[in-house]
């Protein structure tokens, strides 16, 4: 009997340590957390970059000798054969020459002072007046026409296939292949001013006043 007792309190201690093995395996050791979670908590916040200034250039400044300085002092609306032509104390300056169509009027420029205006004809819709900035490629005081076999008094050549300025008998009722055409005496004036080289900007009802700057009209 006293053999049992002790192996009866042995078989309990053995059962108190299985017990409490049991009970350490089951305690999560502190070794066990995950690392990265571990980590992602101690982290510093991702810094955030700097914004960063944006200045746009200003724009440059406009070349005064092409800026409207003065517009003729015309009332009403140029009537066909009407021209206006006034330059006196004008100074020197590049010659710019502009063309309405919704308008009918062409205007020339002189260092940015309106010093001429006349009411022109112009293409039919089956051969209309191109849009768009021509320089002056031609001069010719005589000039006839290779396709019409026409008189072209004073012809400034704008496009190869032949739009031109010249002069010509402005009546209403009347039109051009494509050309301009301007009074006989106003037409010798302009040839008289005009350069090879100089610019003619045609457009559709678009308008400049004074301060505003000619080039891309």
């Amino acid at each position: 009997m006293k053999f049992s007792g002790i192996a009866a309190i042995g078989t309990a201690i053995v059962g108190i340590v299985a017990v409490g093995a049991v009970l350490a395996l089951s305690e999560p050791s502190p070794a066990s957390k995950p690392v990265a979670a571990i980590s992602a908590a101690s982290a510093p916040a991702p810094a955030k970059p700097a914004p960063v200034a944006t200045t746009k250039p200003a724009p440059a400044p406009a070349d005064e000798r092409f800026v409207i300085k003065r517009i003729l002092p015309i009332s009403g609306p140029i009537r066909y054969g009407e021209w206006h032509w006034d330059e006196a104390g004008v100074p020197d300056g590049p010659i710019v020459i502009t063309v309405d169509l919704d308008a009918r009027v062409l205007s020339v420029f002189k260092g940015g002072y309106e010093i001429g205006a006349t009411a022109v004809l112009l293409g039919t819709q089956e051969k209309p007046t191109p849009t768009g900035v021509f320089p002056i490629t031609e001069k010719q005081a005589r000039h006839i026409s290779n396709l019409y076999a026409a008189s072209m008094p004073y012809m400034q050549r704008l496009t190869n296939d032949g739009v031109t300025i010249h002069a010509t008998n402005v009546e209403n009722g009347y039109a051009s292949h494509g050309c301009i055409g301007t009074p006989l005496a106003f037409a010798k004036k302009l040839f008289g001013t005009t350069k090879v080289g100089d610019k003619v900007y045609i457009t559709r009802g678009k308008t400049a006043g004074m301060g505003d700057s000619l080039v891309g009209t």
